[in-house]
């Protein structure tokens, strides 16, 4: 009788980010970006440009505006940034994830 090996890994899930454990990094990356962007293509963004910082102008500065402050629209685009942080280390096995903390 022979026996066979399983050669592909299972399915990918919709529901769950793609997992890494550092190897195929380019192959990662590219399936991290349609998950993120399938929920919110605003994730993305966060990730390739940084978080974003509501500002306001105080003599003629520019500083960061304080939290107390911020409108809805404000809060809501700084909540992309953490759902970003919660995808990337959902996706990391605890190596992976002990190496980048």
């Amino acid at each position: 009788m022979f026996e066979f090996k399983v050669l592909f890994a299972e399915g990918s899930s919709v529901s769950r980010p793609p997992m890494f454990n550092g190897m195929n990094y380019a192959f990662w990356k590219i399936r991290m970006k349609i998950f993120m962007e399938s929920i919110d293509s605003f994730i993305w963004e966060v990730v390739v440009h940084g978080p974003y910082m509501p500002m306001q102008v105080i003599k003629d500065e520019e500083v960061a505006k304080p939290r107390s402050e911020w409108n809805e629209i404000e809060r809501k685009k700084a909540q992309y940034d953490l759902l970003a942080k919660n995808i990337i280390t959902s996706s990391l096995t605890m190596d992976e994830f002990f190496r980048i903390s």
